[in-house]
């Protein structure tokens, strides 16, 4: 039957298709089932007709950063503008740091514009050859011949997300999702200048002031700068006096200042099903009850233990991300 299947005859028709043939000729081979069994087993269930192979495999961008200026991420997005108008908003973003290191505002998405946005952003960034590797996803700026000579010119390495895989670039993507669901955010920019200004403010809030909850709610501008042991040191004073202070209501023990995480990654490999996450934030689930906090804190009264349980069965508090000033 296989060598029927790889006749000339029957190469390049699909096997529903020969055994109803074979049928109207008076011959049954099998069901056509069967055929479709049997081409699977040899690894022939897919295209079978000539110059018809499946789609180019692109390679899964695997890429780490464990300090600032390893890994940036660029992406293009559009803004509303009076009318029919948008403007468009070039943002390069470090994904160990989640600092936006160069952005522009302009008219047009053009590839000579991110190539100056590009090469401004890694001299004023101190790159040096080999260090960076800049991903992106595939639209018409991001491979460019421009923009793809620029990078060899200074030993930067490229990378581009897979065609119609949504997720490959997932910084830039949540970095714009910020933009425009802050509250600042206008419907419509009136014009060029106004959405420059909205931009200049808010990524300055975004480096300075916002707490990125991918960072331990560090700001991107302490990860970025090299402020994040000092920072979390503060933290960790404050939260050491507050144990001395109340005891009772920190029922998992003294607290500690989380730190961000080591290492970034963009598709992280995939390790054993049993293998937990090292880089989860995500607290321990704990059964409270009154002998777990007596155990945890035995100079404690059951009054004082009682209240303890009361405060860790409530939610934590909200916190509300800083606003941006006009």
């Amino acid at each position: 039957m296989l060598d029927l299947l790889h006749s000339v005859r029957f190469r390049d028709v699909a096997p529903r298709e020969a055994y109803a043939t074979l049928l109207e000729e008076g011959a049954y081979m099998g069901h056509w089932r069967t055929f479709y069994r049997i081409l699977q087993a040899n690894g022939e269930s897919r295209e079978r007709r000539a110059g018809h192979g499946s789609r180019a495999r692109y390679a899964t961008p695997r890429l780490v950063a464990r300090a600032p200026g390893q890994v940036w991420t660029w992406d293009i997005t559009m803004l509303r503008g009076p009318g029919r108008r948008v403007f468009y908003l070039y943002v390069i973003l470090d994904i160990f740091s989640r600092y936006v290191v160069g952005w522009l505002v302009a008219e047009h998405e053009r590839e000579e514009l991110a190539q100056a946005l590009i090469h401004r952003t890694t001299l004023r960034q101190g790159i040096d050859p080999g260090q960076l590797t800049l991903h992106a996803d595939r639209g018409a700026a991001m491979r460019s011949l421009t923009v793809a000579e620029l990078l060899i010119e200074l030993g930067v390495k490229r990378s581009h997300s897979r065609p119609r895989v949504s997720n490959d670039n997932p910084y830039s993507e949540a970095q714009f999702k910020t933009t425009k669901y802050h509250a600042s955010f206008p419907e419509r920019f009136d014009d060029l200048g106004h959405a420059r200004r909205f931009c200049r403010g808010y990524m300055s809030w975004y480096n300075n002031e916002h707490h990125h909850v991918g960072l331990a709610l560090l700001t991107p501008a302490t990860v970025h700068h090299g402020r994040t042991d000092a920072v979390l040191s503060t933290r960790q004073r404050t939260l050491d006096a507050a144990w001395a202070q109340h005891p009772e209501r920190f029922v998992n023990g003294p607290p500690k200042a989380p730190r961000p995480p080591a290492e970034v990654w963009i598709n992280p490999p995939k390790g054993p099903p049993d293998t937990p996450r090292p880089t989860s934030q995500e607290p321990e689930k704990t059964e409270f009850c009154a002998s777990t906090v007596r155990e945890q804190h035995s100079g404690l009264t059951d009054d004082q233990a009682a209240r303890s349980l009361d405060h860790a069965r409530k939610p934590d508090d909200l916190v509300q991300p800083p606003q941006l000033l006009p």
